[in-house]
């Protein structure tokens, strides 16, 4: 498949985000973090087929003018000042420089694209954004996935698993609390993602809620 510049600019910001910490793909990442520890040029010059500083720059100006639909930029001041400038015979490059505070958010959709050839990475976009968060009306309502954190399932509710232990696969006391096995000691009580609280199944990969690796989970 045929990648226009920008594109490819956006896809190996992306893996080389999901190789490193995949949570930062649903998290805000500003435009100084990227230019400076997350995609510097002269560490991914020849990966992204740059020729020049130049030329990476106005890259990252494109995705922070939210061309192609691949990110979005807050403050909306910061982005329309991309756009404004990209629309000129000769953008200046220096307006980078200048907004290297602002916050950028990939886009989930494109996220997902960019990572389909690499499905051990599996994503999903959380159920709201870190902006919809920091901006809340209501700041000191918990979000549900806090509350779930906050209240785990009492150990007298825990349900005794069907078919017995899901290790040795022996016998379980019926109408009992039942968090370990008699025989073999294997915890039976559900895990939950530490990421959102959601129960998960024992043989996922990720979570399914907001896509946080088992090896996040507990």
């Amino acid at each position: 498949m045929h990648l226009t510049d920008l594109e490819r600019f956006f896809r190996h910001l992306v893996n080389t985000i999901a190789a490193n910490d995949p949570a930062r793909l649903r998290q805000s990442l500003s435009v100084g973090d990227i230019r400076s520890s997350i995609l510097p040029y002269r560490v991914h010059r020849r990966a992204l087929q740059l020729e020049s500083s130049e030329d990476y720059e106005l890259l990252l100006m494109r995705l922070c003018a939210g061309e192609g639909g691949l990110a979005h930029t807050s403050p909306d001041q910061a982005r329309t000042a991309f756009i404004d400038e990209l629309s000129s015979p000769n953008p200046d490059l220096s307006l980078v420089e200048l907004h290297t505070g602002a916050s950028i958010t990939l886009d989930h959709g494109a996220v997902a694209r960019s990572l389909d050839h690499r499905p051990e990475l599996a994503f999903a976009p959380p159920r709201e954004s870190d902006a919809e968060a920091a901006y809340s009306e209501s700041p000191r309502q918990a979000h549900p996935a806090a509350e779930r954190r906050q209240s785990p399932l009492p150990a007298e509710q825990t349900p005794v698993p069907a078919g017995g232990c899901m290790r040795c696969g022996s016998a379980l006391p019926q109408k009992r609390v039942v968090n370990f096995c008699p025989q073999c000691g294997y915890n039976l009580r559900p895990r939950r993602c530490r990421s959102c609280g959601l129960e998960l199944e024992p043989a996922w990969r990720h979570c399914i809620g907001c896509g946080a690796a088992v090896t996040t989970l507990s």
